[in-house]
């Protein structure tokens, strides 16, 4: 008797099985997606098509999340992001996944922002555009345009001819330089932002962990090197010498521009750095250094409104 009500109860779940597999089917048949493909890829035949008909299921089911896409944070497919096409290949059929538009438009906006690179820059920075810089004084407004012009010429690896952007504080002189950097992303190319004080401080620490040498390349391989707020460092005889002096001289050699900002003209930035922290002047050394900046760029002068007391 046990076994009879088995059997029975095998057969009843197999017919509703049959019944459920042959509804679904059905549906995914009627998928107009589905029909479309059908209908243009006479090849297919019907054997084919049940035989794959799982493959039609998950088609069916993935490109329906993206028909009604709630966006891709939210995208409930397998693959979040990739979006799911019918192939057939010598009368097989496949289904094979690709980005989606949206994941597209993130993965190039990732790779955008990649090309950027910064060290102990504010996110503000990162994110300036010339459209943002204020033209409320004659020489930012020549400043702007003179950096904008950079960064549609610039060639790494061609000419390594830079900017020295100087002037007081709060005129707008690191804004420009995020905004070089935003504007080289168009072109494909990459740059590094550099607050020097707090980059020397680094290296001189790194002395004791064996990283110097991985810092400094990280800095003077960089397509575009930006070094913001030079001269606002306690100068060294090795900082100078040994890091700013060995950076500047690959960086000419492999043609790669250096862009800089200061509070310091030329001839100051050179008075700064004849001084070591040990209170001894190296006027020679320190004329080296400038001899390879005052070559490698152009000066720009910034003038106007302190932003920063405004």
């Amino acid at each position: 008797m046990d076994s009879i009500r088995s059997s029975l109860d095998q057969y009843m779940k197999n017919q509703n099985w049959r019944r459920r597999y042959e509804e679904l089917k059905d549906e995914v048949l009627a998928y107009p997606k589905i029909q479309s493909f059908l209908q243009h890829h006479e090849e297919i035949e019907d054997t084919q098509v049940e035989n794959n008909m799982m493959k039609l299921f998950e088609y069916k089911r993935e490109r329906e999340n993206c028909d009604a896409c709630p966006g891709l944070e939210n995208c409930p497919n397998m693959m979040q992001g990739f979006q799911p096409e019918l192939y057939s290949e010598t009368g097989q059929m496949t289904v094979r996944y690709h980005p989606c538009r949206l994941k597209q438009q993130e993965d190039e906006k990732r790779r955008q922002q990649s090309l950027i690179r910064s060290m102990y820059i504010p996110k503000e920075i990162l994110e300036a555009s010339f459209d943002d810089i204020d033209q409320d004084h004659a020489s930012r407004l020549s400043a702007s345009n003179a950096c904008l012009k950079f960064a549609f010429e610039a060639e790494p690896g061609e000419d390594a001819t830079g900017l020295y952007i100087h002037g007081k504080f709060g005129v707008g002189k690191t804004f420009m330089i995020g905004a070089i950097a935003n504007e080289l992303v168009a072109r494909d190319i990459s740059s590094m932002i550099v607050y020097v004080p707090d980059f020397f401080r680094e290296m001189k620490q790194a002395l004791s962990d064996g990283t110097v040498q991985e810092k400094m390349d990280e800095v003077k391989n960089a397509e575009v090197l930006m070094l913001d707020d030079i001269g606002a460092e306690t100068t060294s005889a090795w900082i100078r010498d040994d890091v700013l002096g060995v950076i500047l001289h690959y960086r000419l050699m492999e043609k790669l521009p250096t862009v800089y900002t200061s509070n310091y003209d030329y001839d100051d930035l050179e008075n700064h750095l004849s001084y070591s922290q040990k209170g001894g002047i190296e006027e020679l050394k320190a004329k080296r250094i400038m001899e390879r900046i005052r070559h490698m760029t152009k000066e720009i002068f910034v003038d106007g409104k302190n932003r920063r007391e405004m």
